[in-house]
């Protein structure tokens, strides 16, 4: 990936307990590369616990406690998978309003895996063509979406991804669409 693709970018991404660790990780290591500046936003306070494809993985830092996080001082949002994670976020009208807000904004989201649970909740699935964690498919369905199975989908400002084999083309198609948000160098 080209470094500096990004630069001056700011990316929240959305999480809380239970969120897949590489679909957290890797996304946030291939953005920090190109760039940009990721924060953690949470509406949990000091630090998160990551899932580990079938155990407890890491633990990571809150950067801004989602009761302070202010959605127009980001240019994107990332939003993880992982099961636990997008079923509780959904759940939590702050952290789905501020999801919705990047939609009404027309400001870039990525979702992998189970997150788009949470873009079906800020109600901004309808009419978009997205892929996701196969058992998601009837939701998304009955949201209005249309769920295809594929590596990455790209509908507009929305980046989506099936699973944790998809994260390098969903890295490429990340910052393909973030660069592309702010009007900035494509990478090569």
């Amino acid at each position: 990936m080209a470094t500096d693709t990004l630069n001056g970018l700011k990316v929240a991404i959305l999480i809380t307990d239970g969120f897949e660790q590489v679909e957290m990780t890797e996304p946030r290591r291939a953005l920090d590369q190109a760039g940009a500046e990721t924060q953690i936003v949470s509406p949990k306070d000091g630090e998160v616990k990551a899932w580990n494809f079938t155990e407890w993985g890491d633990r990571f830092p809150v950067d801004v406690p989602l009761n302070r996080a202010r959605p127009e001082d980001y240019d994107a949002l990332l939003l993880p998978g992982g099961v636990i994670n997008p079923d509780t976020l959904r759940a939590i009208p702050a952290a789905v309003a501020f999801a919705k807000s990047f939609f009404d904004a027309g400001k870039p989201v990525a979702s992998i895996c189970h997150g788009p649970w949470t873009i079906i909740e800020a109600s901004a699935a309808r009419g978009r063509r997205l892929t996701s964690w196969p058992s998601l498919r009837t939701d998304l369905r009955n949201a209005g979406a249309d769920w295809v199975d594929e590596e990455v989908v790209v509908d507009g400002n929305l980046v989506t991804s099936r699973k944790p084999d998809d994260i390098p083309a969903f890295n490429r198609a990340v910052i393909t669409l973030y660069a592309d948000a702010r009007g900035g160098v494509r990478p090569a």
